[in-house]
């Protein structure tokens, strides 16, 4: 069964604790000018250490806290998007539970495991490892790999690093493909907007932590 992890970011004004960080004091990470950081919500930022994600929900608060300040829960586009994650949400948790009652105490019976096992050979007792080629123009690729790949020859491998752990590259074939600079201005700027939208995010970040009052609380905070 396939688990889903609902990540959804519903905005609530900024007086008001998470009810469901509150219901006992050790599930609480940290305190954002007062509001509850639950450890579930940490669990669930997908960093490399706790400590880490705990920072960057933290980071979040503080940017949801201003936009709340701000009035933007009340912008019609991001009440729409709210809407739509929350119902979204819903569905997706009724989908889970529905599926989670159809097996036995929430897993697939032995017989069923058998039954896919042996229905799937290619998957299981003849699994294969296949190394797959990328074939991409160097503006989707991540800007990291691309200094390897330019002293890499055809029919040379590498590992490069993604958001998946390590990806196996190999590289078939160099085709020359320049663009002038009429063509790469919409990918520029693009791509500049983008550093520029991390840049604003960062700073604001930076200054918003220097007033704000953060409490860690339990395991974390012996920091």
């Amino acid at each position: 069964m396939r688990l889903l992890l609902l990540l959804v970011l519903v905005m609530t004004p900024v007086g008001c604790e998470r009810a469901a960080a509150e219901r006992a004091g050790n599930l609480i990470a940290a305190k954002v000018n007062g509001i509850a950081i639950s450890v579930q919500e940490v669990r669930g930022a997908r960093q490399p250490s706790l400590a880490q994600a705990l920072e960057k929900v933290i980071d979040r608060e503080l940017l949801v806290q201003r936009a709340l300040q701000e009035g933007l829960d009340r912008d019609p586009r991001v009440a729409e998007a709210i809407e739509e994650a929350r119902r979204k949400a819903l569905a997706d948790a009724w989908v889970d539970r529905q599926a989670a009652a159809a097996l036995e105490n929430g897993r697939a019976a032995d017989g069923e495991v058998r039954a896919f096992y042996s229905e799937n050979p290619a998957l299981f007792a003849e699994r294969r490892i296949y190394r797959l080629t990328l074939s991409q123009p160097a503006e989707v690729l991540p800007l990291a790999w691309l200094p390897r790949l330019a002293r890499m020859k055809p029919g040379e491998s590498a590992a490069f690093p993604s958001a998946l752990g390590v990806a196996q590259v190999e590289l078939v074939q160099v085709e020359e493909a320049p663009l002038a600079q009429a063509q790469a201005a919409p990918l520029i700027e693009q791509f500049l907007a983008g550093k520029k939208r991390l840049e604003v995010a960062a700073a604001e970040v930076k200054r918003l932590r220097e007033s704000a009052r953060i409490e860690y609380i339990g395991e974390f905070k012996a920091r």
